[in-house]
């Protein structure tokens, strides 16, 4: 990021600032914890333990290889969607027990957001579902064992890498953290390991959304050429080079593009997004239907 922005960057903890993150965790778990006095002060404790330990929960059912899975649910999909949809509430509680005008903004800003890109990549994971017949994730990658979906799917997975940057409040849709507006959104008013938690399950999520959009459109642990030497390398080394791959462009998207207009990125998700993933999902089971290819 310090190389697109031209500038120098962080340079001094390690080799070439490689250790800054780390220094900065340190920093944050020595700090003092501050406790508004107008805050509720339960609730304002336990918001970033709840975003933090649900952004965990969610790698449960991730399959890193063939049985490499800590859950491996028939309704892992469900389990996803059930998961993401309840860290809305530590984002919400977190704004309203603050006290704070900023963070009540912030929170409700970023509850409608999750909510509203949710709607798309929902009927986006369904058209995947009716290609690989199966809610299990390591079902919906052995399915993809002969082609990847994103060669039939392509625009799908264009919207869907879009909306993870929506879900994940990242640039260019970070209006709940927009500096210029809100000051910093709904962590405002959070310091040392409660802003910590918050930026970490941020993060988590952003590597959960990379590992999604790699196993329901890239394959996921499957080798991108199935030729010696390639496929002797561990599945987890696939699946996390994809995941990487992602979040590169995460960290590009964000050093590169401007914030998004709070009504341009709900017209996006609304208007734009919405139409087309459940025009592409009776495209897709059309097609399938048509050919009888639709799995049973």
């Amino acid at each position: 990021m310090g190389s697109i922005q031209r500038r120098r960057g962080p340079n001094v903890v390690g080799y070439l600032g490689l250790l800054q993150p780390l220094a900065d965790g340190l920093k944050l778990f020595a700090k003092e914890t501050l406790l508004p006095t107008a805050a509720n002060t339960g609730i304002f404790i336990l918001a970033p333990l709840l975003f933090f330990i649900l952004s965990l929960m969610s790698w449960a059912v991730i399959p890193f290889g063939d049985g490499l899975v800590l859950s491996n649910i028939n309704v892992g999909v469900l389990y996803l969607f059930a998961i993401s949809s309840l860290s809305v509430y530590g984002i919400v509680l977190s704004g309203w027990s603050s006290n704070s005008k900023y963070s009540f903004l912030g929170s409700l800003r970023s509850a409608a957001q999750m909510i509203s890109y949710e709607v798309s990549m929902g009927f986006i994971i369904v058209s995947v579902i009716l290609c690989s017949g199966s809610f299990n994730l390591s079902d919906i990658v052995f399915s993809q064992e002969n082609v990847w979906y994103i060669s039939s799917l392509f625009p799908p997975f264009l919207m869907f890498f879009i909306s993870t940057l929506a879900e994940t409040n990242r640039h260019p849709f970070d209006l709940p953290e927009a500096e210029a507006e809100l000051v910093s959104g709904y962590n405002v008013e959070y310091s040392a390991m409660g802003f910590a938690l918050f930026f970490l399950g941020e993060y988590a999520n952003m590597l959960l959304m990379s590992a999604m959009t790699s196993i329901l459109f890239l394959g996921g642990w499957l080798p991108i050429f199935d030729i010696l030497p390639f496929n002797i390398l561990p599945s987890p080394f696939w699946l996390s080079l994809k995941i990487c791959i992602f979040v590169i462009l995460f960290c590009w998207i964000r050093a590169a593009l401007p914030r998004y207009r709070y009504d341009q990125l709900m017209t996006l998700g609304w208007k734009v997004f919405l139409p087309l993933s459940l025009s592409w999902l009776v495209f897709t089971a059309s097609v399938l239907i048509s050919f009888s290819w639709l799995p049973m």
